[in-house]
């Protein structure tokens, strides 16, 4: 009986021991995801990777032992799903306000369909970066078969890791560059964007994480190759103190980097000065669409746009969408006709009809009532306003579209100009898409407006867009203005500080004095030239022992 007893706990030992690595995995990914905001524990980033990137190499060594070694190593747990692991425990966590989209029964779905449509999206979106979690970590595990320095380790994994996010971001679905784990709390940090965007921020966070890890993997390498292979010796008590303490070194220095980019004063000439309102709606989507929506948009964005003329602003910027009607419709408003009365300019988001298509636009409304600009959504969000696939996928999801006729992007290659200059736009999801902005930036966009809904989520959704508009402002060392249906619209400087913030589902309407700039960061100048330097001092340590 006993020995049953014995046996029956060495197999659930044995489980528990080949599932450990997967807890591990799963765990510091969901770690990872409490670094974005709303919850924001922003220096778990510096941390999270580590366990993941251990469980990487003692995988890729066990792999070579077994090919070399004549008795069998210890079991080694497989590679893809401990990466996929990691990532899905990031990115579920961080991307599962997606799921607010339920219950979309106002848009004509049935309940069932629709929390089918919302787990689809979120389980989607979650395992598409958890693929860029997996393709490094195949990555790694490759040139570790013939890279065994962990300095050289750390900077080829950094620059894979970037290598990856620039080539996701390139694509139409990106949102969760490790990047954001930063934002809004640690601005310090984010002024490393100001050098190469976005991709600064993450290879910090990869290198801190792959130096800690590094000492790790050395502190253990004793256990599993004792006299067995020369290169898997552990490192002495000095070598992972070598480690720990770069990664010290790494982590202060970047922030005092970034601290001297922070502390620059900002120059703010009287005659740039440009004192704009923001109205934020708060009309739901579930009545947006349909009179008693019209009625309140209508109603509400021309009261709001009376009130701020009469504070004298220079121009009031409303949300994505705020006029959901075609340019002419838009014309014959009354916030238009209070626009002709007032002559303060207005920014209305609405849709430009193109033929048998629409574009989601920004409208410059001057004080003569004529529509003097426009900026056309560029990047759109799959699914939600356009099909991929449409000839397959067209007549599964055609509820989705908001309008009869089909929504369209943009040009790549827009400028908005303005009475006041001109300015850079980003409407809604473009928030995440960096190169967006530092592309207007260049052509000479002296401020940012950023017309948004997130209407469909939860407060943890438009948290998460602030951090974004955030970092954009950063990047750009421009003033960025928020303007939201429901929340939260903001006003942020170019350091990134929240001079004004919105609450969430509720009717505001604001001014904040803004101050226009043509300064151009070394990001707006070179774009992201960190990317291609890393992976080409990567792919150069890489291939220089191979010579040997």
């Amino acid at each position: 009986m006993q020995q049953k007893q014995s046996k029956k706990q060495g197999k659930q030992g044995e489980k528990f021991t080949i599932l450990f690595p997967y807890l591990i995995a799963l765990s510091s990914g969901i770690l990872m995801g409490l670094t974005v905001a709303p919850v924001g524990v922003w220096f778990l980033a510096w941390l999270s990777l580590a366990p993941l990137w251990v469980l990487v190499i003692r995988s890729a060594q066990r792999k070579n032992l077994s090919s070399s070694a004549s008795s069998a190593p210890p079991a080694s747990p497989a590679l893809l799903p401990l990466s996929l692991a990691w990532g899905i425990g990031y990115h579920g966590i961080a991307l599962s306000w997606i799921t607010g989209v339920h219950p979309m029964t106002w848009m004509g779905v049935p309940w069932l369909a629709s929390l089918a449509i919302a787990l689809f999206c979120w389980i989607f979106i979650t395992l598409w970066g958890a693929a860029l979690v997996a393709s490094w970590a195949i990555g790694m595990r490759v040139i570790s078969r013939s890279i065994h320095n962990g300095f050289v380790r750390v900077l080829i994994g950094t620059a894979l890791w970037c290598g990856l996010e620039a080539l996701w971001s390139a694509g139409p679905l990106w949102w969760s560059s490790l990047s954001y784990t930063q934002s809004p709390h640690n601005l310090i940090i984010l002024h490393l964007g100001q050098l190469s965007g976005p991709s600064a921020v993450t290879a910090a966070i990869v290198a801190v994480n792959g130096l800690i890890a590094e000492a790790l993997v050395n502190r253990r390498g004793a256990e599993y190759t004792e006299e067995k292979i020369k290169f898997f010796s552990a490192l002495s008590a000095s070598g992972r103190f070598v480690y720990l303490s770069t990664a010290a070194a790494l982590f202060i220095t970047l922030h005092l980097i970034g601290f001297s980019l922070y502390s620059r004063p900002l120059a703010q000439p009287p005659e740039t000065a440009l004192k704009v309102g923001i109205i934020q709606g708060n009309v739901p989507n579930e009545i947006k669409l349909y009179p008693e929506g019209f009625r309140r948009a209508i109603q509400g964005y021309t009261t709001g746009y009376l009130k701020l003329a009469n504070q004298s602003v220079d121009a009031v910027l409303t949300p994505e969408g705020a006029l959901p009607f075609f340019q002419d419709a838009i014309i014959r408003s009354s916030m238009v006709a209070a626009v002709r009365e007032k002559g303060v300019v207005a920014w209305i988001g609405g849709f430009y009809k193109q033929g048998s298509s629409y574009t989601n636009s920004l409208f410059t409304v001057a004080g003569d009532g004529e529509i003097k600009s426009r900026y056309g959504k560029a990047k759109m969000v799959p699914i939600g306003e356009y099909v991929p696939f449409e000839s397959i996928l067209g007549g599964i999801v055609s509820r989705l579209s908001p309008l009869d006729e089909h929504q369209v992007p943009g040009s790549s290659n827009q400028v908005f100009d303005t009475p006041f200059g001109r300015a850079i736009v980003g409407i809604c999801y473009e928030s995440a898409f960096s190169g967006q902005f530092r592309r207007q930036a260049a052509a000479g966009g002296q401020f940012i407006l950023s017309p948004s809904n997130d209407a469909h989520y939860s407060a943890a959704m438009p948290s998460q867009h602030h951090a974004q508009d955030i970092m954009r402002a950063i990047e750009t060392d421009r003033w960025a203005v928020r303007a939201t249906n429901t929340g939260y619209s903001a006003f942020v400087n170019p350091h990134g500080k929240t001079v004004w913030i919105s609450g969430h589902n509720t009717y505001e309407v604001h001014a904040e004095t803004i101050y226009r700039r043509q300064t151009q960061t070394l990001y707006v100048r070179w774009g992201d030239w960190l990317t291609l330097l890393l992976l080409g001092a990567g792919t150069l340590a890489w291939l220089i022992p191979k010579a040997d």
